[in-house]
């Protein structure tokens, strides 16, 4: 079991040909990291791109990062959420795109991970709630590269939770030796993702293990045990999700921060699943 373990683990880890990110992107890291380029020069860059542009200005208008305003043009969106969520939501976009059919219920997830992590962020009272979004859009990425790259191993992951009726990433730890959580680690590393959303991504199973970005890690967490508590979308699995203690202490949340949390997610669960359509 070790030696197969340790082969998949190698198979993984070798991948070269991961879900490429759009050229678009490439140009508006290299703009953002000229102090002289101007938000005006960035937002014409991703405008070039029809389709991304279109599927960028419909997040932003979602309930997912709680403008009151419609968002007309990429540039206000620019202004408003900053380069770093922009480029999530770049990135979720094009990576899920891959994703096929039978996945859309991740999709789905992902979203309302994302909604929710908004919504603990501002009642735990962070500042920047839409940038604890983006780590609840891409938690579950790892996911998308297995899919997407090794499909017969994910129908073996997808079987096993069946088979063994346990969580998706127990399955993966059968499978893979490892979970998603370990290749989010991996894949956030490789497009040089931002430090908190990297640590939230690979950390939000064990947020009590975070070193760098502990807030972010557990607002995640508790955002993905309320969207599970709701069964909306599909994680890979119907197991009952694990709400660490630890997270909730960690943001000074008592219980009725929760419920109140869970109110505001119910409210807007008919919105984000209009998005996701």
């Amino acid at each position: 079991m070790e030696d197969l373990r340790t082969t998949v683990k190698g198979q993984i880890l070798s991948i070269q040909d991961l879900p490429t990110l759009p050229g678009v992107l490439d140009e508006v890291t290299k703009l953002v990291e000229d102090p002289d380029a101007s938000t005006e020069a960035i937002a014409k860059v991703i405008s070039r791109d029809q389709v991304l542009s279109a599927k960028v200005l419909k997040m932003v208008n979602s309930p997912i990062y709680g403008f009151p305003g419609r968002i007309g043009t990429i540039q206000h969106a620019l202004v408003l959420l900053g380069f770093n969520v922009i480029r999530g939501i770049i990135i979720s976009t094009s990576v899920f795109d891959m994703m096929v059919a039978a996945m859309k219920g991740l999709w789905e997830h992902s979203l309302g991970v994302a909604t929710a992590s908004n919504i603990v962020a501002k009642n735990a009272g962070f500042e920047d709630p839409e940038e604890y979004a983006v780590a609840g859009l891409l938690h579950d990425l790892g996911k998308v590269v297995t899919a997407v790259q090794l499909p017969e191993l994910h129908d073996t992951i997808l079987a096993t939770v069946k088979e063994r009726d346990i969580t998706y990433l127990r399955a993966e730890k059968a499978v893979l030796g490892f979970g998603h959580d370990r290749i989010n680690a991996w894949v956030a590393r490789h497009w040089h993702l931002p430090g908190n959303i990297r640590e939230a991504m690979s950390r939000h199973h064990s947020p009590h293990l975070a070193e760098f970005y502990k807030p972010v890690a557990c607002v995640v967490h508790i955002a993905d045990f309320m969207v599970r508590l709701f069964e909306f979308g599909s994680s890979g699995d119907d197991q009952t999700a694990y709400l660490r203690p630890e997270a909730l202490k960690e943001l000074g949340f008592k219980m009725s921060d929760l419920e109140r949390s869970l109110d505001e997610l119910s409210e807007q669960m008919i919105d984000i699943a209009d998005l996701s359509l």
